[in-house]
């Protein structure tokens, strides 16, 4: 695990629910693409389902994190890009599974016109840092 500091309300800043504002750490870095909810085969998981989705985008957002030595203690910002806003909750809640909520890494929602795909609802990438 990576030396992390959290600053969920920095002096001036309005505190955020969902995230935290700045994290600064030391170590290694990495950066994980963007990905997407296609299981180990390359097959849609969850068409038309946000929350089957998120869980499959965590799931290898886990794969590839572990595959660099690293955990989701080790991520210090997600950026999540949807094609409708009204699909982070479900992104929270496959969220809340690998991380807890005092440990929350910064993080960027953006909504986007299209995916590469059109049955996809999301893509979620992530950046840690591993001690080391």
């Amino acid at each position: 695990m990576s030396d992390l500091t959290r600053f969920p309300a920095p002096d001036g800043v309005a505190p955020a629910a969902q995230y935290t504002h700045v994290v600064a750490a030391t170590g290694r870095f990495v950066a994980v693409s963007g990905q997407l909810p296609l299981d180990e085969d390359g097959e849609l998981v969850g068409e038309g389902d946000p929350a089957a989705q998120a869980r499959q985008v965590f799931e290898n957002l886990r794969r590839c994190l572990a595959a660099a030595g690293a955990t989701f203690e080790d991520v210090v910002k997600l950026t999540y890009f949807v094609t409708d806003m009204a699909h982070l909750p479900a992104i929270r809640a496959a969220r809340a599974a690998h991380i807890s909520d005092d440990r929350l890494p910064a993080a960027s929602a953006v909504q986007v016109a299209a995916l590469v795909g059109p049955r996809f609802l999301m893509e979620i990438e992530a950046l840690a840092v591993v001690a080391g």
